[in-house]
């Protein structure tokens, strides 16, 4: 079935999610996820993008970020993909591609559903049973954005400066985000919003969404972020 053109609204975050073929693994050990990371402190800046949330998992990858330009996100990925499968397939020795030609994405409503979507990311781990604390993950943004590490590559996102004025108070408010694991419903909102390529977001993002790209925004039966 053919995938539906991508939504895109510059100046809002996008959840971007890309996959080893076959799921099969995109890294074979930490010299490949340092290059991964590598290319992405390298191509950020020329791409037009700004990083706010990654997770490198064993055969797949999630990134938040914001684009300045439609095709910003394009102009990430593509490059990241093909240097990085280049490398991998040279030092393997193998052949043919490694990741899914076409990386999915979803664009992110502000603040709530944004902060929801770090957790997402970062909570990936835990939840796959690498680890018992997202803080484990060397892998991952939780540590910079919720311990203070410094990450020359990452931005925080508004959603995150509004937790608190103070640098510190702000780490202790994110950090208190991860106290208890994504409710069910949370999870399958990210999950079926990159699957359809539709956004993840309030009716009146996602109507401003359409209305702004032209585009259907949203699908019938759409999980809803539950009200706190």
């Amino acid at each position: 079935m053919p995938r539906h053109a991508r939504l895109l609204f510059a100046g809002h975050p996008l959840h971007v999610a890309h996959r080893g073929v076959n799921r099969g693994a995109c890294f074979a050990d930490d010299a490949d996820r340092e290059f991964y990371l590598g290319l992405l402190q390298e191509l950020l800046p020329a791409s037009g993008c700004v990083l706010h949330a990654y997770v490198l998992m064993t055969n797949h990858v999630h990134l938040i970020v914001t684009p300045s330009n439609a095709d910003s996100a394009a102009r990430l990925m593509k490059p990241v993909a093909q240097r990085h499968a280049q490398r991998c397939n040279k030092r393997w020795k193998r052949t043919g591609p490694l990741w899914e030609g076409r990386f999915r994405s979803s664009l992110v409503d502000s603040h709530e559903y944004a902060l929801n979507c770090h957790r997402y990311i970062e909570e990936n781990p835990l939840r796959a049973g690498m680890v018992r604390h997202p803080a484990e993950h060397r892998w991952s943004s939780f540590r910079a954005n919720a311990m203070g590490y410094p990450c020359a590559f990452l931005t925080p996102h508004a959603s995150m400066q509004a937790l608190h004025g103070d640098p510190v108070e702000r780490l202790i408010a994110y950090r208190a985000l991860f106290d208890a694991p994504m409710a069910k419903r949370e999870l399958e909102l990210f999950r079926d919003a990159l699957m359809s390529g539709l956004p993840a977001g309030s009716d009146e993002f996602i109507e401003r969404v359409a209305i702004a790209t032209g585009k259907p925004a949203a699908r019938r039966n759409r999980p809803a972020l539950p009200k706190k």
